[in-house]
């Protein structure tokens, strides 16, 4: 069995993916916020949140495919962004 403490560098990458994941999150669930003022008669610009479901989209799939292992966290933390993303831009057409 192995016991050994974690290293100062290990407990920082750590800590660092864990909170851009949680960042990451929080950033594509404030497109709520847009999807609301989009049907409500004040629709946002399609072009952000449709090429960031792109970019999510690509890092799902990045994630998804990595030859040794899947990285869960990049897919977990990008995946509402390809609904999200697509939603917003879709319902700023419906007004």
């Amino acid at each position: 069995m192995d016991n050994q403490k974690p290293t100062a560098k290990q407990r920082v990458r750590k800590f660092t993916g864990n909170f851009a994941t949680i960042a990451c999150l929080v950033m594509y669930f404030s497109y709520i916020e847009q999807i609301i003022a989009n049907f409500t008669g004040q629709p946002v610009s399609p072009v952000q949140p449709f090429f960031a479901s792109i970019n999510a989209l690509l890092w799902v799939i990045y994630g998804w495919v990595k030859p040794d292992k899947k990285d869960w966290p990049v897919i977990i933390a990008n995946f509402p962004g390809i609904i999200f993303g697509l939603v917003t831009a879709i319902t700023s057409f419906v007004h």
